[in-house]
């Protein structure tokens, strides 16, 4: 199935990025399924809290659905840091420039090689925890490279992926769009195309970008109020605190508003609100 069938209703999925960044992150994500609206979280596999994630959604049982969130640019990576030395520094890090991964993932043939290598250990790894695997995105949206996520696709298929993220977000009501923007949503047409020639599942429109890290109780309740037909994706980035982490990668992240507005959206009836593999 294809979001095409789904034109008809409006459903929704919540999605929690950044599983296993730290303890803060999975203690919100925990509270939010078990007592909000968010449906799933996107993990990272090598990140320092990644198996106490995979503990809390154990313990979730089927109420929390979890995929992979894939890390390429500005993380830690599964492979050591001699197996893939043209992707990551001495320590086993991504470096955070997208422009200048991207560029070699286009045009090194041996980055590549160690790309795909790299993305098959994380699949193994996510394969390794022993939860069902929902759905699959890529930090930063790197999967919105064509050989990215050309290699997340093919790799992802071995290891039983079916449904795939698309980040393209609709201008809203009142919302200034700039170039940029319009830019991001054409090039997304790539990776819907790239998906739907593998048999994957999209969803029609994403909201969380334009406002990544700052969606508020208040924003999230008007976009679920005014939720387009087809399947939409709201992502977040909740934590119920910040801890250095996050204060060097986000730091002006509303990580605590996330998790309250996942705590207090109202979802309207006229609205499924569902996980990716709830629509396969």
């Amino acid at each position: 199935m294809i979001a095409s069938n789904l034109q008809a209703q409006k459903h929704l999925i919540t999605v929690a990025d950044d599983f296993g960044l730290s303890p803060l992150v999975n203690e919100a994500v925990e509270v939010a399924a078990r007592d909000g609206i968010l449906t799933s979280a996107s993990l990272m596999v090598a990140a320092p809290a990644a198996a106490d994630a995979v503990r809390r959604a154990q313990a979730l049982g089927g109420k929390l659905r979890v995929g992979l969130h894939l890390v390429v640019v500005e993380g830690p990576a599964c492979l050591d840091a001699g197996a893939i030395p043209k992707l990551v520094n001495a320590a086993g890090a991504f470096p955070s420039d997208q422009v200048a991964m991207g560029f070699r993932y286009a045009f090194s043939p041996a980055a590549r090689r160690q790309l795909a290598a790299e993305i098959r250990a994380q699949f193994k790894a996510f394969a390794a925890t022993g939860l069902p695997l929902d759905h699959a995105n890529a930090h930063k949206h790197m999967h919105l490279h064509p050989e990215v996520g050309r290699l997340m696709l093919t790799i992802g298929r071995e290891f039983g992926l079916r449904a795939v993220r698309v980040p393209a977000e609709p201008k809203t009501r009142g919302q200034a769009r700039r170039f940029g923007d319009s830019v991001l949503y054409a090039w997304t047409g790539l990776l819907r195309r790239q998906a739907k020639r593998a048999g994957m599942l999209t969803n029609d429109y994403t909201f969380g970008l334009a406002a990544s890290g700052h969606m508020t109780p208040a924003l999230v309740q008007m976009l679920v109020d005014r939720l387009p037909d087809g399947l939409t994706e709201l992502y977040f980035h909740p934590a119920t605190g910040q801890d250095e982490i996050q204060r060097r990668h986000m730091p002006t992240y509303e990580h605590t508003a996330e998790l309250e507005a996942l705590l207090q959206t109202r979802v309207p009836s006229n609205v499924r609100l569902a996980a990716y593999s709830d629509l396969i």
